[in-house]
C-alpha cells in the first residue's frame, strides 16, 4: 500500500515570505549536503549509477539554494529587523524537512528511525545542522548587523549562538545507543538505528 505525506504540511514558516524563504534557503542547503554525502557513500560502496543521479540532485539543490540565499541577503538589506527576527524564528522552531510527516502505514515514529539511520550513516546529522547555521551566520552577515531594534538584537544573540547548542546536541546523538528496527520499504529488513 503507498501512502503519501499527511494533508496540511507544515513547515513552520506560518505563512510568513521571510520565515519561507530562510526556511527554503535553509532547506535546500541541507538537501544539496545529504545527496552530496550520499553520492560520496554510493561511489564508495561501488555504486556508480547512484552516485551520478545523487551528484546530479545535490547539484540542482544547490542552485535552488543559491536563489532562496540571495532573497534573504535583499530582505536583510531592505528589512533587517523582520529578517533576523524570522531567522530567530525559525532557528527556535528547529527547522525539519517535509519528510517529517513520513509514514509508512506501519511505524508511527518513522521519521525519527530513518534520521537515527541517516545520522548513523552520515547522510545528514547534527553536526550539518550546526555547519549550515554557521555558513549562514556568515553568508548573512548576521554578526555584523547594526542599527537593530532591541528585539532584533535579541533575535541577532539567539542565532548568533544557536551552533553552540546544537554542537551539544551532536554529542548527545553520539553517545545514543543502537538498537535494530525494521523497515517496510526495504522489505522489513532490520537496521541499526
Amino acid at each position: 500500500m503507498q501512502y503519501s505525506l499527511r494533508a496540511g504540511l507544515d513547515n513552520g514558516t506560518e505563512n510568513n515570505p521571510y520565515m519561507g524563504f530562510v526556511y527554503t534557503s535553509f532547506q535546500e542547503q541541507a538537501t544539496f549536503l545529504s545527496h552530496g554525502n550520499m553520492a560520496r557513500l554510493a561511489k564508495e560502496a561501488g555504486d556508480p549509477v547512484l552516485a551520478r543521479i545523487c551528484g546530479t540532485i545535490a547539484a540542482d539543490e544547490k542552485r535552488h539554494e543559491n536563489a532562496y540565499i540571495k532573497f534573504v541577503e535583499k530582505l536583510l538589506e531592505v528589512d533587517p529587523n523582520t529578517t533576523m527576527l524570522a531567522i530567530a524564528n525559525m532557528m527556535k522552531k528547529r527547522i525539519v524537512m517535509p519528510q517529517h510527516l513520513m509514514y509508512d502505514g506501519q511505524d508511527s515514529n518513522l521519521f525519527e528511525h530513518y534520521s537515527a539511520v541517516s545520522q548513523r550513516l552520515g547522510v545528514y546529522t547534527t553536526r550539518d545542522y550546526a555547519e549550515i547555521v554557521e555558513f549562514f551566520i556568515t553568508q548573512w552577515k548576521l554578526e555584523n548587523l547594526e542599527g537593530l531594534t532591541g528585539e532584533a538584537r535579541s533575535a541577532q544573540d539567539f542565532v548568533c549562538k544557536f551552533p553552540l547548542t546544537v554542537r551539544k546536541l551532536e554529542n548527545r546523538a553520539k553517545k545514543v545507543e543502537s538498537c535494530q528496527m525494521k523497515f517496510s520499504w526495504i522489505f522489513n529488513k532490520e537496521v541499526s538505528v
